[in-house]
């Protein structure tokens, strides 16, 4: 045992140095080391010994030793950092994020028909309306909600589905800025060769985050009432006035606006700055009082709902989409039944018949409530009229 104690591993992590004997001359190679039957005999008695005490048959050096404990401690210090990392990801709350996916739902929650014989009746349906009113020929609908929410791309998408293939007619802007400034009119055409429909979109500069930026209250409410003439370019400096150039003082029913839409994200609902909301109610307030009824659209459905992204007909039973809608609803202060959702067509290059479908529902919602201005407005004559 005192021989082999001369060879272990030092304390320092390092070989020993054994002392070199001094070698006598021989003839012939002997073994260095000679163990006799009895010495291998005593060496298996004693390591049975050792084993039977549970005793190491050979022992690391320190430093070996504290590096192999350190690395047997490494599995249970990442398992408690996990373990914590899980609790603070449980307690740490995001400022936003989007609903976690949910299962779909058993049926739709609003009834619609996905086919090409539904987009061919709902086309027909656009292009043949007329007012009820003989005094105008046209409904107009002004679009109105904030900065890059989609009121040009809804002109775009909608002249889109009657062209025939996708095309851009509003001028369609990616900043945070409106890239529409001025007052501008789309009369929505049919196929080539047809005459237009009864349908004008009105778009107009987008809302800005808690305040209407580059519009007043009162340059809306001039567009309403048919004061504000065409083209015109709105600056928060310069309001419209009874001065402005082109404004129209006495304007007749067909200057005016029918029905207003207001146009939402779907993707920003949930960070919309709060003023946002008060500014929507106040408009809706004053829009009532002018008679004028209001609907809105929903858009960037899919980029909300994973599966509406993969496939637009899942759209009605989707639970995200329904409780975005309600969200929607909430920022608005209006019921969900006045709000449609939309998908418009931003970097397809090709027409799909279940997103027309959703636009064509979309547009035939926005008729249903500007037919009632109109109903409200008509002369009602209770009797033969007197030549």
């Amino acid at each position: 045992m005192e021989e082999r104690n001369k060879y272990s591993f030092g304390s320092s992590f390092a070989f020993g140095t054994p002392k070199l004997l001094p070698s006598a001359p021989s003839t012939s190679a002997k073994p260095a080391i000679r163990m006799t039957t009895g010495a291998l005999s005593t060496l298996t008695d004693v390591s049975s010994i050792e084993r039977s005490e549970n005793k190491p048959l050979f022992t690391f050096p320190g430093a070996l030793q504290n590096l192999l404990a350190a690395q047997q401690r490494v599995p249970k210090m990442l398992s408690a950092q996990l373990q914590m990392s899980v609790q603070q990801r449980r307690e740490l709350k995001p400022l936003f994020a989007f609903p976690a996916a949910q299962p779909k739902l058993e049926s739709q929650w609003r009834d619609m028909e996905w086919t090409e014989e539904q987009k061919t009746s709902l086309m027909k349906t656009i292009s043949s309306y007329r007012p009820i009113c003989h005094e105008v020929t046209q409904a107009r609908v002004l679009l109105l909600g904030p900065v890059g929410s989609g009121k040009s791309s809804f002109v775009s998408s909608v002249q889109s589905v009657f062209n025939g293939r996708v095309t851009n007619r509003a001028m369609v802007g990616s900043s945070l800025t409106s890239f529409t400034k001025k007052l501008q009119s789309f009369h929505i055409h049919c196929q080539k060769g047809e005459d237009p429909t009864g349908l004008v979109l009105c778009d107009i500069v987008g809302l800005g985050g808690g305040e209407m930026t580059g519009l007043t209250l009162y340059d809306i409410l001039s567009v309403i009432k048919g004061h504000v003439p065409e083209g015109h370019k709105f600056s928060p400096d310069q309001p419209v006035r009874s001065e402005t150039v082109g404004y129209v003082k006495k304007p007749s029913l067909k200057d005016k606006i029918h029905c207003v839409a207001f146009v939402v994200d779907g993707s920003k609902i949930l960070t919309y700055p709060k003023g946002l909301s008060t500014t929507f109610q106040q408009l809706r307030e004053h829009i009532s009082e002018l008679g004028v009824h209001q609907v809105a659209l929903l858009t960037h459905v899919d980029q909300i709902c994973p599966e509406t992204a993969k496939d637009v007909t899942k759209v009605y039973e989707s639970r995200i989409i329904r409780d975005m809608m309600s969200k929607a609803g909430a920022l608005l202060g209006m019921s969900t039944s006045y709000i449609v959702p939309v998908k418009n067509y931003s970097s397809e290059l090709d027409l799909d018949a279940s997103t027309d479908v959703l636009l064509l529902s979309a547009v035939d919602h926005i008729l249903q409530y500007a037919e009632l201005y109109f109903q409200d407005n008509t002369p009602q004559h209770t009797g033969p009229k007197i030549v």
